[in-house]
């Protein structure tokens, strides 16, 4: 329980500092963080968790994550079901308190950073740009973890890494999809949107676990480590 406990709190955190800066800080008045601070924001979150809870759970904090690292043969099968489900209701939960706060003002939620695309793209980017955008973000992002994490990776920096690389990835894609690479992120936000975010939402599933399955077998038959 103390590994699933992990990860319901830090994908929590993923969701509750990533998604709640982009809903409450982005365009503040005047003094919003954008973009830029949005894409801090997400892979600091992963920062502070990968730190803190990693050496409980090893911060996977997304299923796509999970599956990457399994079919890479760095997690045990056993595992992956239960994780997925405490990474999908530590966003949920997430979620629940942000909606609570946004709409604390008598705020209405807008699209509470939900990912999308076509219309509900920011940049109006097509179904098949955000399901290519979706798939190499993850596939890049698992290449980085499963480097970052090996055993002739540099010892203590793996957290440093893969935060920086969520960063990038926010860094590119926002504009694309308002970036998913984690399904239970996805999830998390597209419960309370409902409607078409809903609709969206297999994109958002399908295409980050592709992804990160595909980078576990490459990564696993090609590139590790010795």
């Amino acid at each position: 329980m103390k590994k699933y406990t992990a990860e319901f709190l830090g994908t929590f955190w993923l969701v509750l500092g990533g998604c709640g800066s982009a809903v409450l800080s982005a365009a503040f008045p005047e003094v919003g963080i954008g973009l830029l601070g949005v894409s801090l924001a997400f892979g600091l979150t992963v920062l502070t968790i990968a730190y803190s809870l990693g050496p409980i759970s090893g911060a996977h904090l997304n299923p796509a994550v999970s599956v990457g690292l399994w079919l890479g043969g760095r997690f045990s099968s056993k595992d992956l079901v239960p994780y997925i489900i405490a990474q999908v209701l530590g966003g949920v939960v997430a979620a629940l308190l942000l909606y609570t706060i946004v709409t604390g003002n008598g705020s209405a939620i807008g699209d509470f950073a939900a990912n999308g695309y076509g219309e509900h793209s920011p940049g109006k980017y097509s179904m098949t740009t955000a399901l290519v955008t979706e798939f190499v973000m993850t596939f890049m992002f698992l290449i980085i973890i499963l480097g970052a994490t090996g055993p002739k990776a540099s010892a203590g920096f793996a957290g440093l890494a893969i935060g920086l690389a969520l960063t990038l990835i926010h860094l590119i894609s926002i504009p694309v999809t308002n970036t998913s690479v984690n399904p239970a992120r996805s999830i998390s936000q597209a419960i309370f949107v409902g409607g078409w975010a809903m609709e969206q939402l297999w994109l958002f599933i399908a295409a980050p676990i592709a992804g990160a399955a595909v980078a576990g077998i490459v990564y696993k038959t090609l590139l590790e480590q010795d």
